[in-house]
């Protein structure tokens, strides 16, 4: 069930539960078995509060900035001064109704603080963990930015407070890493403070859903940490869905991004059963998209990036491991999924070996590297492994990015944007992402064209992945 209220900036409002009937007290069951108290709907009250965020990137910021502009005093704790600095210049990669909120918030100081001093998490009722959770070379999960996050959080935390955890993880780490050490310095969770799990919902680049308009999934420690939890993201967010405990919302994050991962290596296999076939990939997805159920289009491309789909199934995957279970669907999604870069790499061979040329001693290169259009973001880019695995075939490697004026490779090399001049220059222009502010003398060349984006029309001299 959801929780639906319009929430006007800055106003305090009644959340009143949709299409559920009252439903009469009843004793609180043991932690294991209890459902979430549908009366919480009728309970919360949107009181506006203070609120610390911790690390405020792709996830941080635009939280941050959403509290700010419903009204509340926010503190925003982040370890990087090089990111702090970009924070109060502008300079961070926003969508534009976050940079004009940005905007307004630096220009009130007194309601929106950036700061590097854990310390100020004791001035605030609420505390937001947002921190990254990103895979090691061996796609093991790196804990360490939020163990880290987590133990500041618990030597700072005060009587009263509620922390809520954001960043993707694995199932039982809000036990792991907040209520266990928190019980350790004597403070009682559903008691003394609260805690849940709420699992962040941010899309970078995406502004066809405003923050305020993306429910909010919600999981407290006891029922009384749920409706703290929901109180304090109520303030800005116009739904709230409570589930019966924290690994239930953790899981929940989990399988949305797992869901997304198997469908899309799935659509990435389509598409090269389509090349087999001689059909468009483009036109059966599009075309199957019209049944109005029971389909959800995913789209082929070069690989995944960000911290979301080639991250967060391998925390679940590597928990599944000490329980001895193997989920073959998932693993082969991952395993696909890891392999795509390496693929793209093959079809270059491929299409330069048909134009009777060989790697070593040809000069490709790659449009796009972030891991999405219109973003600046290249965490985790198929594109840094495609320029590394292009690059040990001997090939003479460029970019074109106006996005990422200078890229660091895997193994430190340093790259710079090539001018648009250069496009009629190299042998291959490989079209990795298809940014809205990229020059049409990248696909509109007369030479070879490897488009990986699976968007442009076939030609001669076009090939597709």
């Amino acid at each position: 069930m959801s929780i639906t209220a319009a929430v006007p900036p800055a106003t305090v409002t009644t959340v009143t539960p949709v299409g559920t009937p009252p439903v009469a007290a009843a004793p609180v069951l043991p932690r294991q078995r209890e459902e979430p108290d549908r009366r919480l709907a009728a309970q919360v009250h949107h009181d506006l509060a203070d609120v610390a965020l911790v690390g405020l990137g792709y996830v941080g910021l635009p939280t941050a900035l959403a509290f700010h502009a419903a009204g509340s005093t926010v503190i925003g704790l982040d370890a990087s001064a090089a990111r702090r600095s970009s924070i109060a210049d502008g300079s961070v990669d926003l969508l534009p109704s976050d940079h004009r909120r940005l905007a307004e918030a630096l220009q009130d100081p007194a309601r929106f603080t950036v700061s590097a001093d854990p310390g100020r998490l004791q001035d605030a009722g609420a505390v937001i963990v947002a921190v990254p959770t990103p895979v090691d070379d061996h796609l093991q999960p790196d804990l360490s930015i939020l163990r880290a996050a987590c133990r500041t959080v618990v030597e700072h935390a005060v009587a009263g407070q509620v922390i809520i955890l954001t960043s993707t993880t694995y199932v039982g780490s809000t036990e792991d890493l907040l209520v266990r050490p928190l019980r350790e310095r004597g403070l009682e969770v559903g008691t003394d403070l609260h805690v849940a799990f709420s699992p962040e919902r941010i899309d970078p680049g995406n502004d066809r859903h405003a923050h305020e308009d993306v429910p909010r999934v919600v999981g407290g420690v006891t029922e009384a940490c749920t409706y703290e939890a929901m109180r304090v993201l109520g303030t800005y967010a116009a739904k709230l869905h409570p589930v019966s405990s924290p690994a239930a919302a953790e899981m929940t994050k989990l399988f949305e991004n797992t869901f997304r991962a198997v469908n899309i290596a799935l659509a990435n296999e389509v598409a090269d059963i389509t090349r087999s076939l001689h059909l468009d990939v483009l036109e059966i997805v599009e075309a199957a998209a019209t049944k109005p159920y029971g389909f959800m289009p995913f789209y082929p491309g070069p690989g995944v990036g960000g911290h979301c789909i080639p991250c967060d199934p391998h925390y679940l995957l590597w928990q599944l491991k000490s329980l001895r279970q193997h989920p073959p669907v998932i693993s082969s999604a991952m395993t696909a999924i890891a392999a795509r870069p390496a693929q793209v790499v093959e079809r270059v061979q491929q299409v330069l070996s048909a134009a009777g040329r060989g790697m070593r001693g040809s000069s490709v290169t790659v449009v796009g590297v972030t891991y999405k259009p219109d973003v600046e973001d290249v965490r985790e880019s198929p594109a840094l492994e495609i320029i590394d695995g292009l690059r040990r075939y001997g090939v003479e490697v460029g970019y074109h990015d106006p996005l990422v004026p200078v890229l660091t490779c895997h193994d430190g090399t340093v790259l710079h944007s090539q001018p648009a001049s250069r496009a009629a220059e190299v042998d291959l222009v490989l079209l990795h992402t298809a940014h809205d502010c990229l020059e049409p003398a990248w696909v509109e060349r007369p030479s070879l064209l490897l488009d990986a984006t699976y968007r442009l029309p076939a030609g001669p001299t076009r090939w597709t992945v």
